[in-house]
C-alpha cells in the first residue's frame, strides 16, 4: 500500500520566520517551524518529519508530493555525490543544510520512498493544504506565537492507494515556484561539463572569452574565468525548460530595465517577455559561445542556438554585475536563413 503525502516549507522574508508541515487528510498533518530560517529549510524539514513520523509504517510505500525541485534533486540527484565528497559540492564549498539533508539521508534507508513534483499555488489540493499550515506556522513565528502543530501521522490505512515502486526516484526534472536560495542551488548543480559540452571558440576548440584589447581566456577585470562560467551558467538555465516553465524563478535572473529583440523582430520588456515565458517545443541546443568584456562588469554572451525542430538563431545577451550578481540585460535573437 502506498501513504501519499504533501510537503512544503515556507519563509518570510527568505530567511526570516519559517514553517514546515506535511499532510496527508485533515486528521493526519503535522507542522512546525522556527524564528528565522530559510524555504529550504522549511521544504526538508517538512520531509525529514514526515519520513520520521510514518516510520512505524516503513513497510508500506511513501509517495511524497513535493513543489521543491531543490529538495527532490537533493535527495534523489545529488545527495549520492555529496556524499563521496564528504558532503561538499563540486566546488568543494559545504552542502547547505548538510544536518537536515544527512538526517534526510538515514530516515530513508530501508524505506520505499518516491518523490513526484507538483507545482505549487496551482490548486493542488494536497500542496495547498500543505502550504497554507507551512505559513500558518511562520506567520505564527513572525508574531511571536506558537504554531499550530497538528494531530501527527494517524497510523497506516488513513490515506492509502495502489502500491508504488520500492525506490527512491523523482518523476520531475521539473519547474519550481520557490525563491532565490532553491535557483541558486540549481545554477550551482549545473556541472562544468553541461557547459563545456555545449561551449566552444568561433574557431571550434574550447570556450572563448576575450576582453575588449586580448582574447587571452583570462580576460581582465570582472572577466576572469570564474565570471565567465558563471554567465554562462546562467544564460544556459535560461534555456532549460525548469526555468522557462517557472517565470518567477527565471525573473532573478533578468535585469528591471531588460529588454529583448526575439527572432521574430518583435520588442518585449520585462514583464512581457516572463508573460510568454515557456519550454521550447523538443528544447534547445547551444553552441559555439564566445563571451567579450566589453566593459568592466558587462559580458556580451554570443552564440548559435538550435531548438528541436531544427530552426536555428544566432543569438547575442548582454550581461552586467550588479551588487555581486549577473544579471541579462539585453537579448536578441536573429534567424539563421537556409540552414
Amino acid at each position: 500500500m502506498t501513504i501519499i503525502a504533501a510537503a512544503d516549507g515556507s519563509a518570510l522574508g527568505n530567511p526570516g520566520p519559517a514553517g514546515w508541515a506535511w499532510y496527508i487528510d485533515e486528521d493526519s498533518w503535522r507542522a512546525g517551524g522556527w524564528p528565522h530560517g530559510t524555504n529550504n529549510m522549511g521544504e526538508l524539514k517538512a520531509v525529514l518529519d514526515l519520513l520520521e513520523a510514518t516510520a512505524v509504517d516503513a513497510d508500506q510505500h511513501l509517495h511524497i508530493l513535493c513543489d521543491s525541485q531543490y529538495v527532490i534533486n537533493s535527495v534523489t540527484k545529488w545527495m549520492p555525490g555529496w556524499k563521496r565528497k564528504g558532503w561538499r559540492k563540486k566546488d568543494g564549498k559545504p552542502v547547505l543544510n548538510v544536518e537536515l539533508l544527512k538526517a534526510i539521508d538515514a530516515a530513508l534507508a530501508g524505506r520505499s520512498v518516491e518523490f513526484e513534483w507538483v507545482k505549487g499555488h496551482a490548486g493542488h489540493a494536497m500542496n495547498e493544504a500543505a502550504d497554507r499550515r507551512a505559513n500558518a506556522a511562520a506567520t505564527a513565528f513572525q508574531r511571536k506565537q506558537d504554531p499550530q502543530v497538528g494531530p501527527g501521522y494517524r497510523g497506516s490505512g488513513e490515506s492509502v492507494a495502489a502500491s508504488g515502486p520500492a525506490l527512491v526516484r523523482s518523476s520531475a526534472d521539473a519547474p519550481v515556484d520557490r525563491p532565490a536560495d532553491d535557483l541558486l542551488a540549481m545554477l550551482d548543480e549545473l556541472a562544468p561539463a553541461d557547459i563545456a559540452s555545449s561551449t566552444s571558440a568561433s574557431s571550434g576548440g574550447g570556450s572563448a572569452f576575450s576582453s575588449p584589447s586580448s582574447s587571452a581566456s583570462s580576460g581582465a577585470g570582472d572577466a576572469s574565468g570564474a565570471a565567465f562560467e558563471d554567465v554562462v551558467t546562467r544564460e544556459l538555465a535560461l534555456l532549460t525548460d525548469a526555468l522557462r516553465a517557472d517565470p518567477p524563478s527565471a525573473a532573478q535572473l533578468l535585469h528591471p530595465s531588460f529588454t529583448e529583440v526575439g527572432a521574430s523582430g518583435r520588442t518585449y520588456d520585462r514583464d512581457e517577455i516572463l508573460g510568454v515565458l515557456a519550454p521550447i517545443p523538443g528544447g534547445v541546443d547551444a553552441s559555439d559561445i564566445v563571451a567579450d568584456e566589453i566593459a568592466p562588469g558587462v559580458v556580451l554572451l554570443r552564440y548559435t542556438a538550435q531548438d528541436g525542430a531544427g530552426e536555428r538563431a544566432e543569438r547575442s545577451s548582454i550581461w552586467v554585475r550588479e551588487r555581486g550578481q549577473w544579471l541579462l540585460r539585453h537579448h536578441q535573437g536573429t534567424p539563421v536563413t537556409g540552414a
